[in-house]
């Protein structure tokens, strides 16, 4: 079978840099475009940045049909493997659905930091279609962002077997929340139209993190990535990541 190809600007893409690593995760219906602003300017502070393209992202929505959130799950982690091949400390980055798949990454490894961005443990719209198969292929409006000169690459319908998927590692976290004891920063959109802002809260005050922070991004809505505060991400972004790869050099 062929493999599916790469809407132009929804790749991967990877920035050499110093020995701090940051992967990026792009959310559910997204790609690693919606993310490239952050991850050109963390670059530019001389971090090495990661952005994988999950399975089923930026290609076409027969391919997303077929991925599960377990091949999400192993794209986070692998990401992870390559920066720390080449990087002394890892920082993971995610965006909505991201955001729930570097939550679970920090189960599992050690992570100097975690950063979310409208972190995505309940999608109120798509609880309709929780263990339904019909109709095949659900419409997507327009990407929740505030700039409207801004485009994002994303699919004019996603499967509803996708959706499930969503809807399962979504779950899966929030099981997961008292296993995570890094530091963690929230940033969170107060007007957000696909996830409630009360999955920031619930992060917050479910993780053991003695090191936590939430942030709200007023004039963002959903893709903050791409709105208006998305200069204050990367500010805030780089505050964090430069106090706790001090903090764990001087532990080492």
């Amino acid at each position: 079978m062929t493999a599916a190809k790469v809407i132009p600007g929804a790749e991967s893409f990877f920035l050499p840099g110093n020995s701090i690593g940051i992967l990026i995760c792009h959310g559910f219906n997204g790609t690693p475009q919606s993310v490239r602003y952050l991850g050109d300017n963390l670059a530019v502070k001389g971090y090495t940045v990661y952005a994988p393209r999950l399975k089923g992202h930026g290609t076409d929505e027969l391919d997303m049909e077929t991925s599960h959130y377990q091949d999400w799950v192993h794209d986070v982690e692998t990401a992870y493997a390559k920066l720390k091949q080449t990087c002394t400390y890892v920082f993971a980055i995610g965006q909505s659905m991201g955001g729930a798949l570097v939550l679970d990454l920090a189960t599992k490894v050690p992570c100097e930091g975690i950063l979310t961005i409208n972190a995505a443990l309940q999608v109120p719209e798509y609880e309709i279609y929780r263990n339904q198969s019909v109709p095949r292929f659900i419409p997507e409006g327009e990407p929740d962002v505030k700039d409207d000169t801004v485009t994002e690459i994303t699919y004019d319908q996603v499967p509803s077997k996708a959706i499930n998927q969503l809807l399962d590692i979504m779950e899966h976290t929030s099981q997961q929340l008292e296993n995570i004891s890094c530091p963690i920063l929230l940033f969170h959109s107060p007007e957000d139209h696909v996830v409630p802002a009360r999955c920031s809260n619930q992060i917050y005050d479910t993780v053991l993190s003695l090191d936590k922070e939430l942030i709200a991004l007023e004039n963002s809505y959903h893709v903050a990535s791409l709105d208006y505060d998305k200069d204050q991400i990367i500010e805030q972004a780089n505050r964090f990541i430069q106090i706790h790869s001090k903090k764990a050099t001087i532990a080492s």
